[in-house]
């Protein structure tokens, strides 16, 4: 685990702080006065743990910040108390009153609150000081078990997400995964001013594989097309499979001019060679596509942009299949896609 440590504090500050901290070996340390400054370096790196000196402009508002922030709240932030009057008013009252300014810390967004020594000479020869480097590096190792079980949980999440967008049979994205990068993609366009074009198809006579060999043999087929339409799109070009047997091609920067390129070299490429099932059985397959681009009154979700690829397809099945078919040239194109 590399451990990062953030000290919001004067230099002075971290001579009280005990030698383990300072390891570079063992932590990642940056050592910050400012309050924008150390605002502009969490958001871009976020620390483990944020250590901070009460007494410097800001310090009380970095705390609160910090937990305002539903993406940052798991950053575990230590203050340490180091203001005179503080620290006066501590030996002048009682357990009552340093028990309330605790509270007030903790609810000010510190997860942590450490007195510091009154006299810093008395400080540096005190036989506490062992006791409180103890406690200040207990707090931070539950700031470390804090951002662990974090690190833990978000890999956990990104596994059940990369689960959940993905087609359990060909390993490709699924629809779900459709329906959440495709108005990402639509705004990326818009907000960038390049085309965004798509293509749906389907397996020709696919009921006919399922009804002659078994459904066995029919989701082999599906994984093995699945492998080739990915080893033959771009990088940048994503398969979806959509439902049943038909996928969906999302191609980025691309006019509906090249996608008709792209729609009819898969075509070729699928139509080609037939699928070594097992070393018995090869089936030969064709595939249907429909090509549509993005246009200005497309809705945000991309429905209007899906439902022409799909009269498209309908189109090419219409007209003897095993060929691609792209919205200028369907005879729907005179209709104004409908949003469902």
């Amino acid at each position: 685990m590399n451990i990062s440590i953030l000290v919001f504090g004067r230099d002075t500050f971290l001579t009280t702080l005990p030698d383990q901290i300072l390891d570079t070996s063992v932590f990642s340390l940056e050592i910050n006065a400012d309050f924008h400054q150390a605002v502009s370096n969490i958001q871009i790196n976020p620390p483990d743990v944020i250590l901070v000196q009460a007494s410097l402009d800001g310090s009380i508002e970095l705390c609160g910040w910090l937990k305002n922030q539903p993406q940052l709240s798991w950053v575990y932030c230590i203050l340490f108390e180091d203001r005179p009057y503080e620290l006066a008013a501590r030996s002048q009252q009682g357990l009552e009153w340093e028990w309330e300014t605790t509270a007030t810390a903790l609810r000010q967004g510190a997860d942590a609150y450490i007195w510091q020594m009154l006299d810093e000479t008395k400080y540096n020869k005190s036989p506490s000081v062992a006791a409180q480097h103890q406690l200040i590096l207990s707090q931070l190792n539950v700031g470390l078990r804090k951002a662990q079980k974090y690190r833990d949980l978000m890999r956990t999440n990104d596994l059940l997400s990369a689960i959940a967008l993905a087609d359990s049979l060909t390993e490709i994205s699924n629809r779900r995964a459709l329906e959440w990068d495709l108005p990402r993609q639509i705004k990326k366009s818009r907000t960038q001013g390049g085309p965004l074009s798509l293509i749906i198809l389907d397996v020709d006579y696919f009921k006919k594989v399922n009804d002659t060999y078994g459904h066995l043999v029919g989701d082999r087929l599906l994984q093995l097309l699945s492998q080739r339409l990915r080893h033959n799109l771009r990088s940048k070009d994503t398969p979806f499979r959509f439902g049943g047997e038909e996928f969906v091609v999302v191609l980025t920067n691309t006019t509906g001019d090249e996608a008709m390129i792209v729609a009819e070299r898969l075509n070729r490429i699928v139509g080609e060679q037939p699928f070594a099932i097992n070393e018995n059985l090869t089936i030969p397959v064709t595939i249907s596509l429909g090509v549509a681009t993005l246009q200005p009154d497309d809705d945000n979700k991309g429905l209007s942009l899906l439902n022409r690829a799909d009269q498209c397809l309908l189109d090419a099945k219409a007209s003897g299949r095993n060929q691609a078919v792209s919205w200028k040239h369907s005879p729907f194109s005179h209709l104004k896609a409908v949003s469902s």
